[in-house]
């Protein structure tokens, strides 16, 4: 049985929202940033901001010289979570088998479906309608046979015609998708063009229409002996081949936990102020570390650096003598990390992660330390905060001028909720 797959994604997500929100600016530019910020980036421009040249990941600033009319609106992550997962119930509405991709795409397998809500064209009308009568988002359908095909169906079509809806089927491929420019393949970025424009393969086509073998070879030669696996990835993808299902849900096996954040790098430039933030995200990272009921053995600290004119990176990682999520044990370790590999220079993006997790449930002891009180501890302070907020008890550290905890308190994802 062929299946049907959908990718559905809203369009100029964020912006769609506020616009919905605010029916008076309905005809006009719209844009989602903090208006407060002129170097802040656009997260999300409207159709009529971006016919003006506005373009998201634009500075604000920029964005207003290109469109002085423009109204910027100061995100809201709350609410555009809100409406992604109120999307998501009109989705498993249609079908059980709802995949988010982020949070404003989410892939549908409605093989199982068709039999109730007709064609695969009638039945993304249909959602479209439902969401946008529900939400005031504008959605484009991507359809295809596999998940690549209904993405790259979203990406390169169905985005660009006014009825939103692409289906791109196996035997379209050749008349379709092989003639567009490699770099409009899913997950080719501007280092893998380079890569197949030295090979010659300017179109998805030339890729497609080699024999793997073939292809395996080129890659060798351009990219070295271990590009097999990324040789065959790719070559599947240009054919739109895709075994992965549409697994309902977003619950997957952690593998690591992290948090970061970005830094005005003037205002970081002395290890007592970089420290304060580093303890912050120690203590964010053994939180979530402990919702999740795990422990890490590995402790990672990246730090981007930056003068205006030198710049450098570092992510550096050490292995601890037991697994933890206590915040004390975590933070001596990303302490030494940082010390040990920071150059001096400001710091403009500084991350922790922990890794290598494993249950809870069994904890190493020690002569010196009562971990059993330590975890007990922390974890009623996690109740505190999970009740209360996450800045309703902090170190008295976070309450001086290098503390970015109380700001993070008011946002989510780094962006005002």
């Amino acid at each position: 049985m062929s299946r049907h797959i959908f990718l559905i994604d809203g369009q100029s997500f964020y912006a769609s929202i506020e616009k919905s929100a605010h029916p008076e600016y309905r005809d006009k530019p719209v844009a989602v940033g903090d208006p407060e910020r002129l170097n802040g980036i656009v997260l999300a421009a409207c159709p009529i901001a971006k016919s003006r040249g506005v373009t998201t990941a634009s500075r604000v600033g920029e964005a207003l010289a290109k469109c002085p009319e423009l109204v910027v609106i100061r995100p809201r992550m709350r609410t555009y979570i809100q409406v992604s997962l109120l999307i998501t119930e009109i989705f498993e509405s249609y079908t059980d088998l709802v995949e988010p991709y982020s949070i404003d795409e989410q892939f549908l397998d409605v093989s199982g479906s068709l039999a109730y809500f007709g064609s695969p064209y009638e039945m993304a009308k249909m959602i479209q309608e439902h969401v946008y009568l529900s939400t005031g988002v504008h959605t484009r359908v991507g359809i295809g046979p596999t998940k690549v095909l209904a993405k790259m169906a979203t990406d390169n079509y169905a985005k660009k015609i006014p009825e939103g809806i692409f289906e791109l089927s196996f035997e379209k491929l050749e008349s379709t998708l092989w003639n567009l420019p490699v770099h409009q393949m899913f997950m080719v970025a501007s280092a893998m063009t380079r890569h197949f424009t030295r090979m010659g393969l300017a179109c998805i086509g030339d890729i497609a229409r080699m024999e793997l073998y073939e292809f395996k070879q080129r890659m060798r030669r351009e990219m070295g002996k271990q590009s097999d696996i990324q040789a065959e990835y790719y070559w599947q993808t240009a054919r739109g081949i895709d075994p992965s299902p549409v697994a309902a849900g977003i619950r997957h096996q952690l593998k690591s936990v992290n948090h970061g954040k970005a830094l005005r790098w003037k205002l970081y430039h002395r290890l007592k102020d970089i420290e304060i933030v580093l303890l912050e995200l120690v203590i964010e990272v053994c939180r979530r570390t402990r919702y999740h009921h795990y422990m890490g053995s590995v402790v990672s600290v990246s730090a981007a650096e930056t003068d205006g004119e030198r710049s450098s990176h570092f992510s550096r990682q050490m292995t601890l003598p037991e697994p933890t999520a206590l915040t004390h044990e975590v933070a001596v370790a990303a302490h030494s990390l940082f010390k040990k590999h920071w150059s001096g220079l400001p710091v403009s993006h500084l991350s922790v992660s922990l890794s290598q997790l494993t249950d809870d449930s069994i904890m190493q002891l020690t002569f010196f330390d009562n971990r059993c009180l330590a975890y007990d501890r922390e974890r009623a302070i996690d109740g505190i905060k999970d009740r209360y907020g996450s800045d309703a008890i902090m170190r008295a550290s976070s309450l001086m001028e290098a503390g970015v905890a109380r700001e993070r308190a008011e946002q989510i994802g780094g962006h005002y909720k």
